[in-house]
């Protein structure tokens, strides 16, 4: 049966992730020139959605997407192969032997560019659809292989939930939910509400990356990225400074940054700040959200023409 007749599909809800810890170290040749991580990953609950659908045999991929903020996606110069999720249904399908004849329609909603790996939850989210697509049955080892020659932060996008990553963020040690370290994140206040603000601005990994080796982590930061993520960005220092006045977090930049992402467990801690950042200009669009997330898959009924 052809898609346009029926052929069911698959869709993903695939999260953001923020870093509830980021330390950096110096680059190593046996990462490829990639600094060496130690990271606590936490799935956001902010979600793309990911659909997938059977094309005809021999006609190829076909990526489109939708949402109010899709920054550098938006361009029509863009090369779809460029797309971190056009690039995992590519490797998906050499590993399986398939040709890529799937349609991958992304909703997004997490802010691109913004520290929040919204390239690689959705390519996570089609790496897990072609599996549950194509029937394969892959383990979790193979996909995380496939994943962590994609991106650092993908193998960690296929699991969610909380994880300690290492190498250069890509070797993943699940942290039980439940757990004595889930625990000890929750005690902290890592964990549950969250505020996101994030920007229409957009920062580039390699161009912190850069600047890092030269600036430095800052003494008491949480991430060490943000120091540099806040020097280039100075609106998301100016978003952290009145989180901190107003007693609100921990706050941190979430991975390269831009974005700033304060812990509000209280819903008057959170009308607080919304406040504040509205008053100060500090951030162009919030978002309220829980952590951490598992992602989620549901069945895809394609209907006649589709």
């Amino acid at each position: 049966m052809s898609p346009a007749t029926g052929r069911d599909g698959v869709a993903l809800y695939c999260p953001a992730k923020i870093n509830l810890r980021l330390r950096v170290g110096p680059t190593r040749a046996d990462l490829g020139g990639q600094h060496r991580l130690d990271t606590i990953y936490s799935a956001v609950g902010v979600w793309d959605k990911v659909e997938l659908r059977r094309r005809e045999p021999g006609s190829g991929f076909r990526l489109s997407l939708e949402g109010e903020h899709l920054g550098d996606l938006n361009r029509r110069d863009t090369d779809p192969r460029a797309n971190l999720a056009v690039k995992a249904l590519l490797a998906m399908a050499q590993a399986a032997g398939h040709q890529p004849d799937v349609s991958i329609h992304i909703v997004k909603r997490i802010p691109v560019g913004a520290g929040l790996a919204g390239g690689s939850a959705d390519a996570a989210g089609t790496m897990l659809g072609l599996n549950r697509l194509w029937n394969l049955g892959m383990p979790a080892t193979e996909l995380n292989r496939i994943a962590a020659q994609l991106g650092a932060d993908l193998p960690f996008c296929l699991h969610g939930g909380l994880s300690r990553g290492t190498g250069f963020g890509q070797i993943l040690q699940p942290l039980d939910l439940d757990g004595p370290q889930a625990q000890r994140l929750s005690r902290a206040g890592l964990t549950g509400h969250l505020l996101i603000g994030a920007y229409e601005d957009q920062l580039s990994t390699a161009q912190v990356y850069k600047a890092f080796d030269l600036i430095g982590p800052g003494p008491n930061d949480l991430n060490d990225l943000q120091e540099t993520a806040c020097t280039l960005h100075p609106r998301s220092r100016q978003a952290l400074d009145l989180a901190r006045r107003a007693g609100i977090g921990p706050a941190f930049v979430s991975g390269s940054g831009p974005s700033v992402v304060v812990m509000a467990p209280r819903p008057e801690q959170a009308v607080t700040l919304i406040r504040l950042w509205r008053e100060q200009n500090a951030v162009d669009r919030i978002i309220e959200a829980d952590s951490p997330v598992l992602p989620r898959m549901v069945p895809l009924r394609v209907t006649h023409g589709q």
